[in-house]
């Protein structure tokens, strides 16, 4: 697996999915907010499956 997440985008995706499990578990949302465990697997693996279908990267150019 090759990196595709970038610093920026890794931390957005963990503070967002950690947003999401906690207003479900509050009761504030349904249980789509579990899609929050997803988001916090991408950005601690840095690497999305739907970036490489897409042929995406928010990683900085390598040289």
């Amino acid at each position: 697996m090759n990196v595709n997440v970038g610093s920026a985008d890794r931390i957005i995706r963990i503070l967002v999915g950690l947003a999401l499990i906690g207003a479900t578990l509050g009761g504030y949302i349904g249980a789509w907010g579990w899609i929050g465990i997803v988001l916090i697997l991408t950005g601690t693996f840095r690497f999305c499956p739907a970036y490489r279908l897409l042929g995406m990267s928010s990683c900085s150019m390598k040289k």
